[in-house]
């Protein structure tokens, strides 16, 4: 095997995300061949040695997604320094440990909806970087009515910290008298995109949920529950990651 990134290796073997990879080397917590490893290291898993915490990089693990419907007050990381709730609490311990699986993009806390969880670092890039252009659905409840001209300004892309928007699909759902239900559709994802937005718009988001990640839907699955993903929803997604 050729030397790697390792982030990228951290990943396929299932450890992690390749942002958290960078935290645990700022951390001091990866070394390679007893040397504390920095972001932008490169490594070769048949040559040399890698711990994590101490341990060796285990063998990568077969891949495997699974979709998780996360509720509100869930975080999406593997690990909450503050002891809070995370998407692993919701799964078996040994699928939640067993299986290296980390979440693929976030949700926020207040957020709700389709969460996939990977341990293949392919499919984490493939549906989380906006170079690869996959769409996201989201049902938004905002304050207000936004007028016809808020809503077109919204579909063209809010500029955030001086960067571009993309285009984003926005269709007006239900209006009530204090109240709207938008469905929205966007193949980018910065922190907090949609409430950032909403607020700046003067429409703050009263609740989020996300309905789809790529080719995968949330349907009817409940809040707090999970699925393997089914054998059609593996090979779209494998047909996305082998797309030029």
């Amino acid at each position: 095997m050729s030397r790697q990134r390792l982030q990228k290796l951290l990943a396929a073997a299932g450890v992690c995300s390749r942002r958290r990879a960078e935290e645990l080397m700022l951390q001091g917590r990866i070394l390679v061949n007893g040397v504390r490893a920095k972001p932008g290291d490169q490594a070769d898993p048949a040559l040399d040695r890698i711990e994590v915490n101490g341990n060796p990089l285990p063998a990568k693990a077969s891949s495997c997604t699974l979709l998780l419907h996360k509720p509100r007050g869930v975080h999406s990381t593997c690990h909450d320094p503050m002891g809070r709730p995370t998407v692993l609490d919701l799964l078996p311990p040994d699928i939640a440990r067993g299986k290296g699986l980390h979440p693929v993009g976030r949700l926020d806390a207040f957020s709700h909806g389709a969460l996939l969880l990977s341990n293949d670092g392919n499919v984490t890039l493939s549906l989380t970087h906006p170079r690869f252009n996959h769409p996201k659905r989201y049902l938004v409840w905002v304050e207000g009515n936004p007028s016809p001209q808020v809503l077109e300004r919204w579909r063209k892309g809010v500029p955030m910290d001086d960067i571009a928007s993309r285009s984003v699909f926005v269709a007006m759902k239900q209006q009530e008298k204090r109240r709207c239900l938008l469905e929205l559709e966007m193949k980018e994802g910065r922190h907090r995109q949609i409430r950032r937005t909403a607020e700046l718009l003067g429409h703050p988001v009263l609740d989020l949920q996300r309905l789809s990640v790529g080719p995968v839907q949330l349907g009817d699955l409940p809040a707090g529950a999970w699925r393997w993903l089914s054998e059609a929803e593996n090979t779209a997604i494998t047909k996305l990651i082998e797309s030029p």
